[in-house]
């Protein structure tokens, strides 16, 4: 007997005496299974024409009791006709919880699927055992919460999770495989104030919706999303734009309905520490003298610093110490197409600037007042 089954192509095994049990209950619809002894298998058989179902279990019967092969009730294998056999299923929509899959489990082919609707609390677990998904469509339910088990998904694409009620990202995804495939995530209409700082390594992203939630701030180093070309932010909290938004280069940018304060450059936040502490000093020093870093070779907590350490204009690294102020960004500077900021027709919002001493903010002033005067 040769199975031919998706995980066991073209493995052969002896019949006869080798029958452990025949499971024949529901034959009338075209399913058997036979047990064997020798490896211990289960051969499923599905989806059979019933009478030559039933030939084929009476012929394995006769060969299991050792009758000789010419006797056996064989017909001649003909070759099954292309609208016959059925192709592995890539995508299945789902649009209500009364189609929601309860006892059967997903085709392991699947590429595409969407469960909207259901009103699920929590990713199925049979969802994340679906390795081949490139989209995975979950808009419209009740999720609160994100397994790190989506990060096991390593072909994942696209995943839409709009109209949930998340409230935070995990950070193990930002540091899983979705690193290397994820290009489009929605997030829009939950509950998200803040995202992780290592949400930036999701380095492939092409298309980031975060509109509707209550965001207080953007990832501080988004600017490392170098593929990004559309971020919609729309309807948060934000009241400005991280420094190293400059960076961004993006194609189509919203962020309309935002609580964006009004910058002014001669009230700065001083933070300043003199003198420096040797933290500050050792970061500085890593900084400008491009020492490459890592846990082997620095202090953990140094390297942590560094990960969230603020940029002076100058370049050097700001840890504890730094002046802090906000001026105006005309949004058209990252992105060719920009939605409106504001009813009044702006598209000019507030970005965070950091300085590392009195002497940098002091030329930075300088230029703005000239700048000024021209205006």
């Amino acid at each position: 007997m040769v199975c031919t089954a998706r995980n066991r192509p073209g493995v052969c095994y002896r019949v006869r005496d080798n029958v452990e049990r025949f499971f024949t209950r529901f034959v009338e619809e075209g399913k058997a299974t036979v047990r064997l002894k020798e490896p211990p298998v289960d051969v499923c058989l599905s989806k059979a024409n019933v009478s030559n179902l039933k030939t084929f279990l009476s012929a394995l019967r006769l060969a299991h009791q050792q009758t000789d092969v010419a006797a056996l009730p064989l017909s001649a294998l003909v070759p099954a006709k292309t609208s016959e056999v059925e192709k592995p299923k890539t995508k299945m929509i789902i649009t209500s919880k009364r189609d929601y899959p309860l006892t059967k489990s997903f085709p392991y082919s699947l590429e595409h699927l969407q469960a909207s609707y259901c009103k699920l609390a929590r990713i199925d677990t049979r969802v994340l055992c679906l390795k081949k998904l490139r989209k995975l469509d979950l808009s419209h339910n009740h999720i609160k919460q994100l397994p790190a088990t989506i990060g096991e998904l390593v072909f994942l694409q696209e995943l839409n999770l709009h109209d949930n009620h998340l409230e935070s990202f995990s950070s193990a995804l930002c540091s899983s495989t979705l690193q290397k495939s994820l290009q489009c995530l929605d997030l829009s209409q939950n509950k998200i104030k803040a995202l992780p700082i290592q949400f930036c390594q999701l380095r492939e992203l092409v298309n980031l919706n975060l509109d509707d939630n209550e965001l207080i701030r953007l990832p501080f180093k988004i600017g490392q999303l170098d593929h990004l070309r559309f971020l919609s932010a729309a309807r948060n909290k934000l009241p400005f734009l991280p420094s190293n938004f400059r960076k961004l280069c993006l194609e189509n940018l919203d962020l309309f309905g935002n609580p964006f304060e009004q910058p002014n450059p001669l009230l700065p936040n001083i933070q300043l520490k003199i003198p420096l502490t040797l933290l500050e000093c050792a970061a500085r020093a890593t900084v400008n003298y491009r020492i490459p870093y890592g846990c082997q070779l620095l202090p953990s907590h140094l390297c942590k610093d560094l990960e969230v350490a603020k940029t002076c204009q100058c370049g050097s690294a700001c840890l504890s110490s730094f002046i802090q102020l906000t001026v105006t960004m005309n949004l058209h500077h990252v992105a060719h197409t920009v939605v409106l900021v504001d009813n009044m027709g702006g598209t000019e919002a507030p970005i965070i600037c950091y300085f590392c001493s009195l002497g940098c903010y002091s030329q930075f002033l300088d230029r703005y007042l000239q700048s000024s005067a021209d205006h």
